[in-house]
């Protein structure tokens, strides 16, 4: 039985992760060593992979999908800084609110709340 699936970013600089995942999205640095971060909090989730021929609505696939609380106050902060919203704010058929924006890794994050 899986108990936990742990997503691995290559970067060439840890720093550029901190203000994108820790300071705007309020994960916690749960482990550094100097050659690997990891960002997370004490949540229960549920364990799911998705594989994708296009994003939805014939967007790209996106690197990773992240569930916030409120989505809005999420795209505001977003809006605020320098990171590029690729995919705007919408609310999607299925029952979503979602943007895209690229991380500082130049990633393409689905950033969303379920209506």
């Amino acid at each position: 039985m899986v108990k936990r699936i742990v997503a691995h970013i290559k970067t060439d600089d840890l720093s550029k992760a901190n203000h994108f995942y820790q300071d705007i999205l309020g994960l916690d640095l749960l482990m550094d060593h100097g050659w690997i971060k990891t960002f997370g909090n004490d949540n229960e989730a549920k364990v799911q992979m998705s594989f994708a021929t296009q994003g939805g609505n014939n967007t790209e696939v996106p690197y990773l999908s992240i569930e916030v609380d409120d989505v809005d106050e999420v795209y505001n902060a977003i809006k605020k800084s320098e990171f590029e919203i690729i995919y705007d704010i919408t609310d999607e058929d299925w029952g979503v609110r979602r943007f895209f924006v690229k991380d500082p890794l130049g990633n393409v994050i689905n950033i969303l709340s379920h209506s």
